[in-house]
């Protein structure tokens, strides 16, 4: 006879006890328990009691004695729905990570062992106590005593095993709701709120009982009357009085003073109303076919490849308000925290209170009750950074993700996932729609989209037929020719000056990643490159050494440039803090501004800056990538780049890619407004195809350079690649063991007769970050076809997640990333 059993994931940190627990039901749970409940579980050989998360309920014919049994539910309903669930078990397989960590994605945000089902009775609801049975009573009872009471509380009171279906019914009925809710310090905000006590009597009467000489109570009176309900700051403020007035009106019976919780929110108040505008017939084609595909069920992956102010924003608000309509909820994906504020605005302004936010520098306050509010169906559209494709909706009908090729929407944290591999995961497990938009494609998804996979729709001009703005190339040789050895070009600075005496505004940007050093002549543009990989060598201070990343070739760096003979070279890089000082120099009068990681890091840093850039208060903005994408001001019209080459010669397959994409993106932000913009580009590279093709606004013509490159290297989308980072404090054994874990895997190709697979597997070598808060790196390198992917993923599982726990790797560290942004 068969027993039905749990597959549980216990909470506990250690790889080898990463996977699933069969634990036996009791016959009284098997109807409650259902898969995404916690559960208090006996566990190790002390029988210590623990939570686990519960991933599957199955039959089991074997022998049921030598299994323990669960020993509480923590839960009345799943913290994780069913199809949260399944996404959070393809994250474990597709990324490597370990349970725990695919599942905190999924769960609402906070310790998962502080989370709480809390019960309180509806206050909205009228109801029958005749038609309530003696349990049910009971309950309500004691709701009422305890105003709310959480689930393990109510079972200890109750003692009685059938509560969860006297929850259930109460529930059904709208007597009682229910709600989750997460131990923290942070506790619930309250509010107080005001209200007449007898306001089924007319107003005449109670102004009656007040004395004539009390003007402001009379005022009150008269104001709540009208009002009704309303919060006790908002009422001091709109009848313009005193705490003392409000106190007398309540000791003389006439108004009740309550207390409500108020759900923090991110979202500023004053946010003016976005209006609808009319479509363009390119915009308008767009959404017809985005809406056609997916009515008639020919399709639900669309990519909208538009030029930078193509309207796409517009494109996405519209179908949103289609598909709201039909009582869908949407998330929007925007890349940067730098964004989102923008986009909220946009969002807010349109939408109002249907929408949440969702990123990394919400409080904990504030995050938790944006969960709480999607997952209890207040709101129907999500707009956030990466994170945010985990909202907890039940009836999601569309993902949109904007600037797709962004490098932010794939994790550096466990689990390493791609936000729009698990937004397309998402969208097939729950029948939505997928809608990826930028001017810049990522040429993974563009070859996607040229080979029927996905749908390509293409807005190839500006609304309103404004012109793209004029892209210039300065040749940074020809300025040190002629004894101009600053980093600003003759042409900028001129270009600068002009712009502040015409009150108009500039960006300035750098892309100064600084581990990532190459050599570089400043006469002739030459960079050392690798003969195997085509990558810029690293230059390594310490060791006054060039080393590729990919291969592991090592020579010493040239004295004199091996092209032109110049003395010349020597290794690249300046930083955004430098230009600012220099900018301050040579721009004295100037309203200067910086916005990278160092000035972004304080809560609301972002939206402070922008909101200055925006009103005019600033004249001009230096910067990293964060103000590269989608930022929207009028005044804006000039770029500068001060140096192209950062991005064009790091050593990474996809440098020409990104420099193409930085330099379209952040020259979309000139002449957006009623002005003409202009982009002044400054590099030692003029002739590189990618530069050369930003200036033209030509995308497809540098895909089909890009995408030929790509295949006679085998990078992706051709392979897939994985890198294995083994790391630790003692060098000797991080060297010792990488040795080691390259022969267990070649070890494990040839047991499976696999070995000419070992061609593609490459090092191991230092990393290009040799050392990293005291511990030393080294790097593995695995390129594989699609066919061979899974297979080498199981190797690599076995050999370094299984393995990790043994004494040989004793303090030693695996970071396994599948299709990494970059192997830096």
């Amino acid at each position: 006879m068969s027993t039905m059993v749990a597959k549980v994931i216990v909470d506990n940190r250690s790889s080898k006890t990463d996977k699933p627990y069969t634990y036996a039901i009791k016959k009284d749970m098997e109807e409650d328990l259902k898969q995404g409940m916690r559960v208090l579980v006996p566990f190790g050989r002390g029988n210590r009691y623990i939570k686990g998360l519960v991933i599957k309920i199955e039959k089991y014919n074997g022998n049921i004695s030598k299994l323990k049994y669960i020993k509480d539910l923590l839960d009345d309903k799943p913290i994780i729905s069913e199809k949260m669930l399944e996404l959070s078990l393809w994250m474990k397989e597709n990324y490597l990570s370990s349970y725990l960590d695919s599942l905190y994605a999924v769960m609402p945000p906070g310790d998962f062992k502080k989370i709480n089902t809390y019960i309180y009775v509806n206050d909205k609801q009228s109801f029958n106590m005749e038609q309530i049975s003696p349990k049910e009573k009971n309950i309500i009872s004691i709701l009422n005593d305890k105003k709310k009471v959480s689930f393990s509380e109510l079972k200890k009171e109750i003692k009685d095993n059938n509560i969860r279906k006297y929850i259930k019914k109460l529930e059904e009925k709208g007597i009682i709701l229910t709600s989750l809710e997460i131990e923290t310090k942070i506790h619930k905000k309250y509010e107080k709120y005001i209200t007449l006590k007898n306001d089924n009597m007319k107003l005449e009467e109670i102004l009656s009982k007040i004395d004539n000489r009390a003007f402001k109570q009379q005022e009150v009176i008269k104001f709540l009357y009208e009002a009704g309900e309303i919060s006790l700051k908002k009422l001091l403020k709109e009848t313009n009085t005193s705490n003392s007035v409000v106190k007398s009106l309540e000791k003389k019976g006439e108004i009740k003073i309550i207390e409500k919780e108020v759900l923090r929110s991110p979202i500023p108040d004053g946010i003016s109303q976005y209006k609808k505008h009319k479509l363009t017939d390119k915009q308008e084609y767009c959404l017809n076919e985005i809406l056609d595909t997916i009515r008639n069920e020919e399709g639900n992956k669309f990519l909208i490849h538009g030029v930078t102010g193509s309207g796409k924003t517009e494109i996405y608000l519209q179908l949103i308000e289609n598909l709201i309509k039909s009582g869908k909820q949407a998330i929007v994906l925007v890349p940067e925290i730098s964004l989102t504020p923008q986009t909220v605005e946009r969002f807010v302004g349109r939408f109002g209170q249907k929408v949440a936010v969702l990123h990394s520098r919400l409080s904990s306050g504030e995050r938790f009750d944006e969960w709480r509010r999607i997952k209890e169906g207040k709101v129907n559209i999500v707009v956030g950074a990466r994170s945010a494709v985990f909202a907890p909706f039940d009836n999601l009908g569309l993902i949109i993700i904007d600037e797709e090729h962004e490098n932010s929407y794939k994790s550096s944290m466990n689990p390493k996932y791609n936000a729009i591999e698990v937004a397309e995961k998402r969208c097939e497990l729950e029948g939505a729609s997928l809608v990826l938009g930028t001017a810049t494609p990522s040429i993974e998804t563009y070859y996607r989209a040229r080979s029927g996979e996905i749908k390509l729709l293409t807005l190839s001009d500006r609304i309103n037929n404004k012109k793209l703005p004029a892209m210039n190339i300065v040749d940074m040789r020809e300025e040190l020719n002629s004894g101009n050895k600053s980093i600003l070009s003759v042409k900028l600075y001129n270009a600068i000056e002009e712009n502040l005496k015409n009150n108009k505004q500039t960006i300035l940007f750098l892309n100064r990643r600084g581990y990532s050093t190459f050599i570089s002549c400043r006469k002739c543009g030459y960079v050392a490159k690798c003969e195997n990989c085509d990558i810029s060598l690293t230059y390594h201070f310490s060791e006054n050494r060039l080393k590729c990343h990919y291969c592991g070739m090592i020579s010493s760096p040239p004295r004199i440039c091996p092209e032109c003979g110049s003395k010349y070279i020597k290794y690249f890089g300046s930083g955004t803090q430098k230009i600012e000082e220099i900018i301050k120099k040579l721009f004295p009068y100037s309203r200067t501004a910086r916005m990278d990681v160092d000035t972004t890091s304080r809560k609301g840093s972002h939206a402070r800056i922008l909101k200055n850039m925006k009103n005019g208060d600033i004249d001009i903005l230096i910067g990293t990538q964060m103000i590269t994408k989608g930022l929207d001001f009028p005044l804006v019209t000039l770029v500068g780049i001060i140096a192209a080459d950062t991005s064009l010669n790091l050593p990474d397959f996809r440098s020409s890619e990104r420099t193409f994409q930085l330099l379209t993106q952040v020259g979309g932000r000139a002449g957006r407004g009623n002005f003409e913009g202009q982009v002044i580009v400054q590099t030692y590279n003029p002739e590189h195809f990618s530069i050369q093709m930003a200036k033209k606004h030509d995308y497809i013509q540098f895909y089909n350079k890009e995408i030929l490159l790509r295949k006679e290297f085998g990078y992706p989308p051709f392979i897939d690649i994985i890198t294995i980072i083994i790391y630790g404090r003692d060098e000797n054994k991080v060297s010792k063991s990488s040795k080691d874990v390259y022969s267990k895997i070649l070890e494990k190709l040839k047991e499976i007769n696999k070995g000419e697979l070992a061609r593609n597997i490459f090092g191991p070598n230092p990393a290009p970050l040799e050392k990293l808060n005291n511990n030393y790196r080294w790097q593995i390198i695995i390129k594989s076809d699609k066919k061979n992917l899974r297979l080498l993923k199981n190797i690599v599982n076995r050999v370094c997640i299984y393995n990790s726990q043994n004494k040989e790797y004793k303090n030693i560290k695996f970071s396994i990333d599948i299709n990494p942004n970059s192997i830096l």
